[in-house]
């Protein structure tokens, strides 16, 4: 309503300001009435703004939940403890597990009134706001006031203002009202922080003084008491002459109150703080590196689920067995140690560190310290000479470089469990997981997906290629040209023995056959299925980085019949109380490769251990039973594979160094030299102690089903096949020529972090039936009679029915347009 001309209708506003001149003209009028009225009103407006504050406060109905947390623990399958996950490093203990002369030196100190008052001690309060105002900074804030802090510390607020006095008040006078004193007292102790990632006064105790909070005597309660006014700035270990001076004042303190007398006081100020320093570090347990896995897999499972991982106390079943870890920890770190004495070796002397000037100067230029001092302004020279001059870098930086590496895991292939995985050979100096995140060339291990496709395909064990050196033009002007160790022979040989022996001459063969795309296709098939393979002719011999966890698992699928079923380390998890939370059954298998070609090719893989590159397995560590497997060594033996297959476990190592740029030597590098005493050492220890069944066996070719499912996958096969044409596949990269061994040089991405799939992988959609092959042949590897040296009219046929041409042969030439697929 707006005001009339004569003032009968005034506005809000105009009501408003007439009020206001009314009473200041009472206030002039009666100024000794203001002034009585403003204290009311500071009053009236001091409870108006407590009241606004109220709901701003932190809910203390929850406080009793931090003493009740409950870290999450990690089990094997045999129900030994893994791990325990807890947020910071404090164990819980009740007060009367506290020493009396804690409680005492901390109520003398910082709370002499603390079961007297409710929260707030208002006499303490006005004393310590007077000593401020008169320029002697003091804190007023109760034991309470202190734990509603250090609990609330998102919703009270760390800024020194006075909304947060407030609001610390607030709390403090709802935690009186809600919980008893000795329980205040109690959940203080085990809360408040004392550096070095110790929480509590448990974990103080054992941390300065290496015995448990029950056990401290007057002089180390009133130095951990004294370092609460300051942890950083009292700190004993830093500052043990302030720290001194500190518990010297809370000693005081108890004389005051009448807990010590003055002779006491007088002899116990004259004491050293006689520390017994040792930071707690986390207990690390037999399987960090596995348990790591756990808790990044669980912290996702339990934010899904509602639950935290650090206080609700979760139980988690794992697969790991505690005595394979064991036995895989023994063999890793005793091979390991055997081989880091020919390293060190190698790298002492005048042809070791010291004549690898070029290298370790780029050593040196990419460490932290390089780049702190090119940071600061130093020139690259200088900084690069001080450094080198510097004994004691320069030993660190060889020892970290020149640290042999390894990794190792065991899988049962029918159920994808995980029942031993060693990261590395030592948690705490390297964290990198060689099972997992490192990816590395294979090398030979991963020609058994060669043969899986020929197979794959309708090639046969027994066809032969012969063992010499072919020319593959991979590009303009680039030709590749694959060879081994030894000289070759020139004499045919048989697929198994091939593999056996592991010929790269005739790997690269069977590879330009079946295409190297299709090599990829069936490696991710069985179980390669995270890490990107590059379909180029040089695939087949190992050159696309892997990890040693996708090449164990694929293997595993060997084992299980060519069925594929991913890695499980979740049985289950249960809550505290042990209340089933989710159970998790093994993956359902998923068929990969049929009977026929799975069976031709683990019974070619057994050639690898009775007379092939890994023969020491039998005759140097005495292994019997039905077992299977595959060596493998990279270029310049940068990499040393060894997986081994058993009917009730798959195993595998690798071995190496973190910078690929390092290599190993012939007398001890080779896989069969290297990885492979890992492996064969943790079976003897495993069929030694009952863990394994050296007597399983692994399907045979002679078994009526298996031999029944081989004529029906090849037919009749007979000692001559007609010879067939050799299929001619397109250029699909250009790998660096291989001399004198397996691969080409490792790539820059050798340790790409796990978790993206390859975004080539396509899941396959049914394997090639017999009426299809039936119904387009497939192109099968050139068979000759079964002799030891095939006839040199022959060998003549042969080489021009494949199209090589008299020896020397030229290089093959790819023709995209005669690619043949597979059939995914």
């Amino acid at each position: 309503m707006r005001s009339t001309p004569d003032g009968d209708h005034p506005t809000a506003g105009e009501r408003a300001r007439r009020v206001a001149v009314a009473a200041w003209h009472g206030v002039r009028a009666h100024p000794v009435l203001l002034l009585s009225l403003l204290p009311i009103a500071a009053l009236v407006l001091a409870v108006a703004y407590v009241l606004a504050l109220v709901p701003q406060t932190p809910d203390v109905s929850d406080m009793r939940k931090v003493r009740e947390q409950r870290a999450s623990v990690v089990l094997s399958a045999d129900g030994q403890t893994l791990a325990v996950l807890r947020r910071a490093n404090r164990e819980w203990v009740p007060l009367a597990s506290i020493s009396p002369s804690v409680v005492q030196a901390l109520l003398a100190t910082e709370d002499q009134r603390f079961y007297d008052h409710h929260g707030l001690d208002v006499r303490r309060t006005i004393g310590a706001a007077w000593a401020t105002l008169r320029g002697r900074l003091q804190g007023g804030s109760t034991i309470t006031q202190q734990l509603a802090r250090n609990l609330y510390p998102e919703d009270i607020g760390r800024a020194p203002t006075v909304e947060r006095k407030v609001k610390e008040a607030i709390t403090a006078v709802k935690i009186e009202k809600a919980y008893s004193k000795d329980e205040i007292l109690e959940t203080y102790l085990n809360t408040v922080p004392f550096l070095y990632n110790a929480y509590g006064i448990e974990a103080a105790a054992r941390t300065y003084y290496g015995r448990s909070a029950r056990e401290l005597d007057v002089l180390q309660s009133a130095t951990l008491v004294g370092m609460l006014k300051g942890t950083t700035y009292y700190n004993p270990v830093l500052n043990p002459e302030r720290a001194r001076a500190r518990r010297n004042t809370v000693l005081g303190q108890l004389a005051r109150t009448g807990r010590l007398d003055a002779e006491q006081l007088a002899s116990l100020r004259q004491s050293p703080l006689h520390l017994d320093f040792e930071q707690q570090q986390e207990d690390l347990g037999p399987a960090p590196h596995f348990v790591a896995q756990v808790r990044r897999w669980l912290l996702e499972w339990a934010d899904r689920n509602g639950y935290d991982v650090y206080s609700d106390g979760l139980v988690v079943r794992t697969t790991l067995d505690m005595r394979a870890q064991q036995m895989a920890t023994r063999a890793v770190q005793a091979q390991s140690e055997r081989l880091q004495k020919q390293v060190d070796a190698m790298w002492s002397g005048k042809r070791g560190w010291a004549a690898q000037r070029t290298l370790v100067d780029t050593f040196i230029r990419e460490s932290e310290a390089f780049r702190a001092a090119r940071a600061k302004g130093e020139g690259e020279a200088e900084a690069l000479a001080r450094l080198r001059a510097d004994p004691e870098f320069m030993h660190a930086l060889r020892e970290d470089k020149t640290r042999i590496q390894a990794g190792f895991v065991a899988i049962e292939p029918g159920t994808g469990f995980v029942r031993a995985w060693v990261g590395s050979r030592d948690f705490a100096l390297d964290q990198f997981d060689h099972v997992a995140q490192a990816r590395r060339q294979p090398g030979s291990t991963f020609k058994p997906f060669v043969y899986a496709t020929a197979f794959l395909q309708g090639s046969r064990p027994g066809d032969v290629l012969f063992d010499e050196v072919t020319e593959y033009q991979v590009g303009p002007g680039e030709v590749w040209r694959p060879t081994d160790i030894g000289e070759p022979t020139g004499q045919p040989m048989t697929l198994r023995d091939a593999l056996a022996l592991s010929k790269n001459t005739i790997t690269a063969q069977v590879t330009q056959q079946v295409g190297p795309a299709n090599v990829a296709d069936v490696a991710r098939a069985m179980g390669v299925r995270d890490s990107r393979l590059t379909p180029v002719m040089s695939l087949g011999l190992g050159t696309s980085p892997v990890t040693l966890r996708e090449i164990v698992s694929a293997y595993g699928t060997i084992a299980n019949s060519g069925r594929y079923v991913p890695p499980m380390f979740i049985a289950r998890v249960e809550d505290k109380k042990g209340r089933l939370l989710q159970a998790f059954d093994p993956a359902v298998a998923e068929p990969v490769l049929p009977t026929a070609p799975n069976a031709v090719l683990l019974d070619a893989m057994r050639g690898v251990i009775d007379r092939g590159t890994a023969t020491a397995v039998r005759t140097r560590y005495g292994l019997q039973g039905d077992l299977a497997g595959k060596t493998g060594t990279t270029q310049d033996n940068t990499d040393g594979w060894f997986v081994l297959m058993q009917p009730q476990l798959i195993a595998g190592s690798w071995v190496g160094f973190n910078d690929s740029r390092l290599t190993m030597q012939d007398a001890w590098g080779q896989g069969a030299r290297s990885a492979l005493p890992m492996v064969a050492e943790f079976y003897r220890d495993a069929f030694k102690a009952k863990l394994l069944d050296a007597k399983a066996k692994f399907p045979r070719l002679t078994d009526p089903e298996i031999a029944a499912e081989i004529a029906a996958w090849w037919g009749t096969v007979t000692p001559q096949e007609p010879l067939q044409e050799v299929a001619a596949l397109p250029a699909l990269g250009s790998p660096t020529v291989v001399e004198p061994v397996i691969v080409s040089p490792p790539t820059s991405s050798e340790f790409w972090a796990p978790g993206t799939p390859d975004p080539s992988w396509r899941a396959p959609r049914a394997l090639v039936a017999p009426s299809v092959r039936e119904a387009a042949p497939p192109v099968a590897a050139i068979v000759v009679p079964p002799a030891p040296a095939a006839r040199p009219a022959e060998r003549a046929l042969v080489r021009e029915a494949s199209g090589a041409g008299p020896a020397p042969p030229p290089a093959v030439q790819f023709d995209p347009n005669r690619t043949r697929e597979i059939g995914w």
